[in-house]
């Protein structure tokens, strides 16, 4: 029975995991993405979350604990340094969910179900300025030669009617 079995051990001794959960989460505030099994991803989730919690009060105390998390080889120093510099202002107003698990299929080889993890602030697809929305155009679904010849159509008209308006200033004026 699963009777208060919480964590998923994710087939690996306890040393391993946390090798490995260490591993994970410094390339993942380095490289901002990666690219990993659904089961790894939701625990890396629960070990990585709490962490940027924590590197959003830049103290000694909490340098230390990151640090402690993070690993002490140097992909874990330059993790922490990234973490405290950079990521820690960018997420410092939200109140968690700093990971986005997205999942992208199977696995070739062995059917394992697959997933990117993500900083959700560091996105540039989902976190676009309302103004760069506005100035993209809108595709349809129609043919472009229907709708090129619609613009077309008022460009000329409005050409047209600038020169009117001008023909009928300069007869006005004489």
């Amino acid at each position: 029975m699963r009777h208060a079995n919480k964590i998923n051990h994710l087939g690996r001794k306890t040393a391993h995991r946390k090798a490995m959960l260490e591993n994970m989460s410094s390339s993942l505030i380095i490289s901002k993405r990666i690219f990993t099994t659904l089961a790894k991803a939701k625990v890396l989730r629960v070990y990585l979350e709490p962490v940027i919690t924590k590197s959003k009060s830049n103290d000694t105390h909490n340098r230390r604990m990151v640090y402690s998390y993070l690993g002490s080889n140097s992909l874990g120093k330059q993790a922490s340094k990234e973490l405290f510099d950079v990521v820690s202002p960018k997420v410092a107003d939200r109140p968690g969910g700093y990971l986005r698990i997205i999942k992208t299929g199977f696995r070739a080889g062995d059917g394992a179900e697959m997933a990117m993890v993500e900083l959700v602030d560091f996105n540039t697809v989902y976190t676009q300025s309302s103004d760069a929305k506005s100035t993209t155009k809108k595709k349809s679904r129609r043919g472009s030669k229907k709708s090129d010849s619609k613009v077309a159509k008022t460009e000329v008209k409005a050409e047209e009617a600038a020169t009117d308006e001008a023909a009928e200033e300069e007869t006005s004026a004489e």
